[in-house]
């Protein structure tokens, strides 16, 4: 169990990037969702021993991993937002390589174990392959081999899909589901999708506040009922936003599909319910008190990717 009191950080400025984050996070994958400029990289750079944060504890199997970060770097796998790689290596040398930075020691050799590694992360194939001829998700892939190396007791991986196409997110997923079997998987995101797929449990920050934290299927049980859809012109959209609380607005042949939350059962002429997504219920979530400039940034949310279930 990682557990986690109080923790903030305060920035120069000042800059409040955490306010007070309690949370507990077991075994198994957990989603923190929340947009870019929320406070998450701050979060995992903190419980990765990389910053230390102005006040707050955080306890790994009860052991204080902030007086002592290095119980957490033994015991760590982490991919964060940008991983940079020598273009010009093989993934088989660029692993081996990052397996020695991380003084990784495997009883039948580095080569060995690389070549498991890769096969691991469906590369065996690209082995020989230039890093620089790899694809987003083939990177991304390579960087969680690197990530797992050790058998690590928490994985950390921020933003792992952004940017990777849908037949590689796919893939991704997968991977990540299976290495979240036996061990403590935090998947950071500002990617509705990526949560709905994977997280049994996640938590929302915003502006350095935990605001939420639940499941996805309370989440969107919460506001069944009360989300209604329909087609709007550009000239009438402005209207419905100012009177009704809209939760998604696409362009589609040049009207706007508009989702809205309307709790009193009237919805805008012309809208008929729809299935509560939780893209709907973590919008609703983001606007709810926001009073700050940062919480705006609720709107970064890609709705091509919401969850539909």
């Amino acid at each position: 169990m990682l557990e986690v009191r109080s923790l903030v950080k305060v920035y120069p400025g000042p800059v409040a990037a955490l306010q007070g984050v309690d949370l507990d996070i077991p075994n198994g994958m957990f989603g923190l969702l929340g947009p870019n400029g929320a406070g998450k990289t701050t979060f995992m750079r903190i419980l990765a021993g990389l910053l230390e944060p102005t006040s707050g504890t955080v306890t790994l199997d009860g052991q204080n991993i902030i007086a002592t970060p290095e119980l957490m770097w033994s015991r760590l796998g982490y991919l964060p937002q940008d991983f940079g790689f020598y273009p010009h290596l093989t993934g088989r040398k660029m692993l081996r390589h990052l397996l020695k930075l991380k003084g990784i020691i495997a009883p039948g050799g580095l080569k060995g174990l690389t070549d498991e590694l890769l096969e691991r992360v469906n590369l065996a194939f690209a082995a020989n392959r230039k890093v620089k001829g790899y694809s987003g998700g083939m990177r991304q892939r390579l960087g969680i081999a690197q990530a797992i190396a050790g058998d690590p007791r928490v994985l950390i991986v921020d933003e792992p899909t952004a940017g990777l196409d849908p037949e590689e997110r796919l893939r991704f997923y997968r991977l990540l589901s299976e290495l979240a079997e036996n061990r403590i998987v935090i998947l950071s995101t500002h990617i509705v999708e990526d949560v709905a797929v994977l997280c049994p449990r996640f938590a929302i920050i915003r502006a350095g506040r935990l605001v939420s934290e639940t499941t996805p299927s309370a989440a969107r049980s919460a506001i069944e009922g009360a989300i209604y859809e329909g087609t709007v012109s550009a000239d009438a959209l402005s209207e419905v936003q100012r009177q009704h609380c809209v939760t998604q607005s696409i362009l589609v042949e040049g009207r706007h599909r508009v989702r809205v939350h309307q709790a009193d059962g009237h919805p805008p002429a012309g809208f008929a319910p729809v299935t509560a997504s939780l893209e709907d219920a973590y919008l609703l979530e983001m606007r709810r008190d926001a009073t700050t400039p940062s919480d705006q940034d609720a709107d970064t949310v890609e709705p091509q990717r919401a969850a539909r279930s």
